[in-house]
């Protein structure tokens, strides 16, 4: 029986988040046939961001964006009458994204992983846990029953970075006072070259157009580096494999992510 690729839904916090942390992975699944998607914890529907974040997945393949609508722990008018993501009733997140996992019914997860994937930011980090969450209620029949039918994805796949991956982002990161919260190389199921997708993966980056701009985000200090430069840093895509029920398809590759 041939083997069909995986279906693929990223969790992320914020719009840009998708794009440097799995953009890779999201362009080689959609353009392999997979169903892709994101969905995005912080902004709303109408602000630039949204509309960058639209730009971007159109790039990646991945669909309209699927906005949770809290707003960012650092930009409380990305989500005007809303609570930031961080404070909203856990119970209540976790619903929401149930609502889009159900409806998506994805083969595999992709989130940020327990650190919020190398600086550490409180979205990514809560984002990580909601995600969790959210990834085993969705299969549970008695929890949240007006998010939909039940659907429980094979995989939860967590994007980091192994300490002997972090070469020269760590000297960029550093250099805008940011720390680097990287894991033990043997926490790393999963390393995907994706450099043939590299040019996709960089113009749905820079599709986030007010980001670039800005001097200390990551898409800002990645457009003012040379082009052999930013290609070695975004080449590679790490993730964590957590199971979460047995899924069908190819054994020796039972996330999508490797190869």
């Amino acid at each position: 029986m041939r083997w069909s690729p995986p279906s693929l839904l990223g969790v992320f916090a914020h719009p840009d988040d998708e794009s440097l942390l799995a953009g890779g992975v999201l362009a080689r699944h959609a353009a392999s046939g997979a169903r892709t998607a994101v969905v995005t914890a912080t902004w709303t529907p109408g602000s630039h961001r949204a509309g960058e974040l639209a730009d971007a997945l159109h790039v990646l393949g991945a669909g309209e964006p699927r906005l949770l609508e809290y707003a960012d722990a650092r930009v409380p008018e990305s989500a005007p009458g809303r609570p930031r993501f961080i404070d909203a009733p856990l119970d209540e997140a976790v619903a929401r994204l149930v609502r889009h996992v159900r409806a998506f019914r994805p083969d595999v997860v992709v989130t940020h992983d327990d650190y919020g994937q190398l600086t550490g930011h409180p979205d990514h980090v809560h984002t990580h846990r909601v995600t969790l969450l959210a990834v085993h209620a969705a299969g549970l029949e008695h929890l949240h029953p007006e998010a939909g039918e039940p659907w429980q994805p094979g995989s939860l796949c967590l994007a980091t970075h192994p300490h002997s991956g972090v070469g020269e982002l760590g000297g960029l990161l550093a250099g805008v006072g940011k720390t680097v919260r990287s894991v033990p190389d043997e926490r790393v199921t999963a390393t995907v070259d994706v450099r043939p997708w590299l040019d996709r993966k960089w113009a749905a980056i820079a599709a986030h157009r007010s980001e670039v701009e800005r001097r200390r985000s990551l898409p800002g200090i990645l457009s003012r580096l040379p082009a052999d430069a930013r290609g070695r840093i975004l080449a590679t895509e790490w993730f964590t494999r957590l199971a979460v029920r047995p899924m069908p398809g190819d054994p020796a590759d039972p996330g999508g992510l490797t190869g």
